[in-house]
């Protein structure tokens, strides 16, 4: 079950970015393609390349008598798709375009994908490194085009061959509890090198949208955003270069875990209201679909002319119905119960239209003052006008929040959200700005754990 969820989710991480809207070949953001989990051929990468040649997944997990740990490795194998107009006598030409019957055909980078499993014993791999290499070959397929009973061109797909190999091995951790570290490397060692060679020519020999789901049985694996605390100095020395990895499945589940090159939280999954893949996993379902529904009736003709899946994602916006619209809009996971002690399972309209406050709203409870609230960090009490330092966890994943490290801000209020959970909404001390932020209410938001308590002349 946890291997199954993990599916769904690496899917989304497979196509993350693939064709962003407006989903045309033309639009400027689809023109540098193929972001994520690139591993070009070695000697490129080595010589005349800053994208890498492999990545490196380093956990813990705490073994059983037979420890077995199953990768699959998954990655998209870049295609050319060449569109070639007919010029006479059998011969063709590449075009980028080719108008055929009403219909648009575009020459495009489409992606195939592949998957390469292998499985070894954790115990074998204490003993000795297991390799296991891998192929995918060549292949050249062509497409007639035909209008009006005779062929104007056709569609070439173009393959280039590639090599690959993983890399497994493992070593007791440090520490009395006998945790095992895992290591798995991925490889890209296709014998292909040109010094000129532009990025588009390397990306037809590179694996993209590289990621693996390592799968255990009779084994645990530790996480590596919140491990125990007899963990954490062996989890800090993990290597993980160039992917990430977290615990997927059931909340709970340690037998899973995807590295991804995407950062993701543990257990990440997908909005059972998202109507299908929108290949842009940090935007808006709705606000992409809304978007879309938006083009005009040739911006999407295009779109259907540059790749399939983007024209099976036109098609499905246009057919969405206004219930699945509705669905995606204001999708509430969890309310914490009512001052009465029942369970909310959705925000009562008649209470909020008798007190003229919103259900969200602090003013809504009394007992809640976020100016005047306070919390108790490091054994200094924390309110509004406090100062801190903020030292944003690593839990939070942010590129942003981490340029803020050890910067000073004045605490502006304490907020608890519909979980309990506390935020302090500050703003910088040094920041020109600060006095719009507090006039409109437009906080920087950080946990008790990611701040400091500093004096008044520190």
């Amino acid at each position: 079950m946890s291997l199954d969820m993990a599916r769904r989710v690496a899917d989304a991480v497979l196509y993350e970015g693939y064709v962003l809207y407006p989903y045309r070949a033309s639009a400027q953001k689809n023109r540098l393609r193929w972001q994520f989990g690139v591993l070009v051929p070695r000697p490129h990468g080595e010589e005349s390349c800053s994208e890498p040649w492999a990545n490196q997944t380093e956990c813990l997990l705490e073994p059983g008598d037979d420890p077995v740990l199953q990768v699959d490795l998954r990655f998209i194998q870049v295609q050319a798709r060449t569109v070639e107009e007919e010029v006479g006598a059998g011969a063709f030409r590449p075009v980028e375009s080719l108008e055929v019957d009403g219909s648009v055909l575009v020459s495009w980078d489409e992606g195939v994908e592949h998957e390469v499993r292998a499985s070894a014993s954790i115990l074998d791999a204490l003993v000795d490194e297991v390799v296991v290499p891998f192929e995918v070959p060549s292949g050249v397929d062509a497409e007639p085009v035909s209008a009006g009973g005779r062929q104007v061109g056709r569609i070439v797909r173009r393959r280039q061959p590639l090599s690959g190999r993983l890399r497994l091995s493992a070593q007791p951790a440090g520490g009395p509890f006998g945790a095992l570290k895992v290591r798995l490397r991925v490889e890209n060692v296709t014998e292909w090198h040109d010094p000129a060679a532009t990025r588009d020519e390397a990306l037809l020999r590179s694996l993209a949208a590289v990621h693996s789901l390592l799968s255990l049985e009779d084994a645990s694996f530790i996480s590596c955003l919140e491990p125990p605390e007899w963990a954490r100095g062996d989890v800090e020395s993990c290597a993980n270069l160039h992917t990430w990895p977290v615990l997927v499945g059931d909340e709970g589940a340690k037998d899973v875990m995807l590295s991804s090159p995407i950062i993701l939280y543990d257990y990440p999954q997908i909005a059972p209201e998202s109507p299908g893949e929108l290949f842009d996993g940090t935007e808006i379902d709705e606000i992409l679909s809304l978007r879309t529904m938006a083009l005009t009736e040739e911006e999407k003709r295009e779109a259907r002319a540059t790749d399939a899946r983007a024209a099976q994602l036109i098609d499905r916006v246009d057919a969405m119905p206004p219930e699945m619209m509705d669905r995606l809009h204001g999708a509430i996971r969890y309310l914490r119960g009512t001052s009465g002690g029942t369970e909310a399972s959705s925000p009562s309209a008649g209470t909020e239209a008798s007190t003229g406050v919103p259900w969200w709203d602090p003013g809504r409870d009394e007992s809640v003052s976020p100016e005047s609230d306070m919390v108790w960090i490091s054994g200094a009490a924390v309110c509004g006008g406090s100062r801190v330092r903020l030292r944003p966890g690593a839990r939070r994943a942010d590129a942003q929040d981490l340029f803020l490290e050890g910067r000073l801000a004045k605490v502006e209020a304490v907020f608890s959200d519909v979980e309990d959970e506390t935020y302090l909404a500050v703003t910088l001390e040094d920041d020109p700005g600060a006095d719009l932020q507090q006039a409109h209410g437009r906080f920087l938001y950080f946990r008790p754990d990611e701040v400091e308590p500093v004096g008044g002349d520190s």
